[in-house]
């Protein structure tokens, strides 16, 4: 891959053999995003008695859709990764600490939606080895799980939770013992026969697991015997880690897509509700795949930060702000974006401020996360237990209603999510190292006239505001809002417009679907004032412009009676000249590289070649961009990232933009992606800069524009 000789995007891993998790080894710096409304995606098996059939019990008493809202509870993870004195390693989960947990869930969370009590890994590691039962199925480590998992199930159930446990994906090598162990209920399978000859390794880590191979049938049978295995205990939920593509693996060895299918097929099976969840970093690349058979997926990589704590600020809680953007449309019943851990109930074990604890709550509810806490629930401090029990910012994280930002080109960035009600939740949040001032503009919300704003971690009523709302914020603050407008008839006004492509007659725009007022039966686009396109859908491609043009386009909806709405915020779009827009290759000999920037091979890039090892001191200038006139030109930004993410600063002509490229998170350094990006250009030849002095970039390919 072509990337900067540091680190950059780098793994640092836990022990192993723990199935352990990535966190990233060098902390992100805080950088700026572009608006994402204007940035658019184009050994031998231990000795254990004969296993008894395993029974699935059936949940007590009839429950909702498995997953309807986002789970609530808490996790080990946190604990076992941290230095914190008296904490960190796989040899303090134990069940007398689990328990500890659990009996505070029960008494200070569970009024509150908490419930599920998730042991992360290491509970079936003994000394270093992950063991098994006589059929290579995951058995406690009795050191610290004396009484077995059944045992504390049974325990969490007696106390109304549920009870969660931890898998790494595919087969442990510990389990394989030179292929002999027999697979429970499959008669003549065993170990050799559910995993490749070579004995190829996936997961993440690359050192815990073979692949499975699912030409055999033994290991579909395999699959459903642990499945079977785990229901037998009472397991309410499953959390496999390792996926791939993800977990910055993407090859055909790291392809865990038929894993995933069949376990949701093997749990389906059991006849009870186990929550599926998927880690670290998934590709998005599989969305649809995750969607059709897990209940959620980590969308990023550890939150905790391998430190003293558990976590920072920089390590790595911000990355969610820009890695989460791709994700938000995929959220909904039944399948949810994590974010990893919330650790924000134990002021000096959190490592963060308390300014930073609020924000990090805020985030977590408003993109409608699960909200598992994974500090010690045994010394909650005041302020962090108000922050874990607020239950109207619990409310906002159960609607599973995920938020979106207006705009990233700056560190002080707004959020929004508009309710089926009409009232939307707006967080404000300061992601700069100074107190800053960061407000709300009504007319991106939509909002005309007057509207009632509440501060929901206050409780307090902030009275009636038109025009706006701001407020002056400590560093990496926030402050979370439900803005009510007054009542008005016909629908919303369409958000979230933003141009996605255009041609020199043409511009194709796209906006979110109207969820408030009367049921809107269409849209009506409007260039320069005139109408010029309609459409039932949330995307339209506006044909018949002239080329070289400057336009203002708006959106507005309307109802069955004929009523509508006010016009959208208006997007600005200069069309290219006639024949455009053109393309512009990144290694072109007339550019500028800078630093350490370089051009390298890229089989599937534009031309073959890309640029790369780019970040610090090292940048690509792209020279003798044209433009027929002054204005706003959509530019298409062709790049290759496989990690989770980096932000480009797009210098045009001198002006920086600030713009978050996502990443495929499969480490494949050879296929691009692409995003809109609109960029002002002035009449004649123009430069365009690609860089980050604080951060590293992704390697670009091309731009059209």
């Amino acid at each position: 891959m072509a990337r900067p000789a540091r680190p950059a995007g780098s793994v640092r891993r836990r022990n192993p053999l723990s199935g352990g998790r990535g966190a990233r080894a060098v902390p992100v710096l805080a950088v700026t995003a572009l608006a994402a409304a204007l940035a658019v995606p184009a050994a031998a098996a231990s000795a254990a008695p004969a296993a008894k059939t395993p029974t699935a019990s059936a949940p007590s008493q009839a429950a909702p859709a498995l997953a309807d809202k986002p789970y609530m509870g808490w996790s080990s993870w946190s604990l076992e990764s941290t230095n914190f004195p008296g904490y960190g390693g796989e040899n303090w989960l134990t069940e007398d600490h689990v328990l500890q947990q659990a009996d505070v869930v029960a008494s200070k969370l569970k009024s509150h939606g908490y419930d599920y009590v998730n042991v992360d890994a290491g509970w079936n590691v003994d000394n270093g080895h992950n063991v098994s039962d006589a059929y290579a199925r995951p058995t406690a480590d009795l050191k610290k799980f004396p009484h077995g998992m059944k045992y504390l199930g049974d325990q969490l159930h007696a106390k109304g939770l549920k009870f969660g446990v931890y898998l790494a994906v595919g087969l442990y090598q510990d389990y394989y013992n030179d292929g002999r162990t027999p697979i429970w209920n499959a008669p003549g399978c065993t170990t050799k026969d559910i995993v490749y000859p070579d004995l190829r390794k996936t997961s993440g880590w690359d050192d815990v697991s073979y692949q499975l191979d699912f030409a055999s049938p033994c290991t579909t049978k395999y699959i459903q015997s642990e499945a079977d295995e785990l229901a037998s205990w009472g397991v309410d939920f499953l959390k496999i880690d390792g996926v791939g593509p993800g977990s910055n693996q993407g090859d055909a060895a790291h392809d865990n897509t038929q894993d995933i299918k069949t376990w949701h097929t093997a749990l389906q099976n059991t006849g009870r509700p186990i929550q599926f969840v998927l880690s670290w970093s998934l590709s998005h690349n599989k969305a649809d795949v995750w969607k059709a058979n897990s209940n959620g997926w980590r969308v990023d990589t550890d939150v905790e930060c391998y430190c003293s704590t558990l976590a920072t600020w920089n390590n790595s809680v911000k990355e969610r702000w820009n890695d989460v953007v791709p994700w938000i449309d995929d959220a909904g019943p039944g399948h949810w974006n994590n974010l990893d851990s919330l650790d924000v109930g134990v002021g000096p074990m959190d490592g963060l401020t308390d300014a930073e604890r609020q924000s990090y709550a805020t985030f977590w509810a408003i993109e409608a996360a699960p909200l598992y806490a994974g500090d010690d629930l045994t010394k909650l401090d005041k302020y962090g237990l108000s922050l874990l029990t607020n239950d109207e910012v619990i409310a906002v994280d159960q609607a599973g209603n995920p938020a979106r930002p207006v705009s990233q080109a700056t560190d002080q960035q707004v959020w929004y999510a508009r309710n089926t009600d009409g009232s939307y939740t707006v967080a404000l949040f300061n992601m700069g190292a100074g107190y800053n001032d960061v407000t709300a503009d009504f007319s991106d919300l939509g909002i005309t006239g007057k509207a009632s704003v509440r501060d929901l971690w206050t409780h307090k009523s902030l009275g009636s505001v038109s025009g706006s709302f701001g407020a002056s914020l400590a560093p990496h603050g926030s402050q979370l809002l439900r803005i009510t407008p007054n009542k008005t008839s016909g629908p919303g006004v369409p958000l979230n417009v933003h141009a996605t492509g255009d041609t020199a007659g043409s511009v194709s725009l796209s906006w979110l679907p109207v969820n408030s007022g009367t049921a809107t039966t269409g849209y009506d686009v409007y260039a320069n004032g005139t109408r010029v396109a309609g459409t039932t859908g949330s995307a339209v491609t506006v044909t018949g412009l002239s080329p070289a043009t400057g336009y203002s386009l708006t959106v507005v909806a309307h109802d069955a009676k004929g009523r509508t709405s006010a016009p959208s915020k208006a997007v600005a779009v200069t069309t290219p000249a006639a024949g455009g827009p053109t393309a512009y290759e990144a290694e072109a000999p007339g550019n500028t590289l800078a630093g350490s920037a370089s051009v390298n091979d890229c089989s599937a890039c534009s031309g073959g070649k890309k640029v790369g090892n780019l970040g610090g001191s090292s940048s690509v200038t792209v020279n003798g961009v044209s433009a027929p006139k002054d204005g706003t030109y959509l530019m298409k930004l062709d790049y290759v990232d496989g990690s989770s993410g980096r932000t480009v600063v797009v210098t045009v002509n001198g002006t920086a933009i600030q713009v978050p490229l996502p990443g495929s998170n499969d480490n494949d350094w050879g296929t691009p992606q692409s995003l809109i990006v609109p960029v002002p250009l002035k009449a004649g030849a123009n430069s365009i800069a690609f860089g980050n002095p604080s951060d590293y970039v992704s390697d670009i390919d091309r731009i059209t524009v």
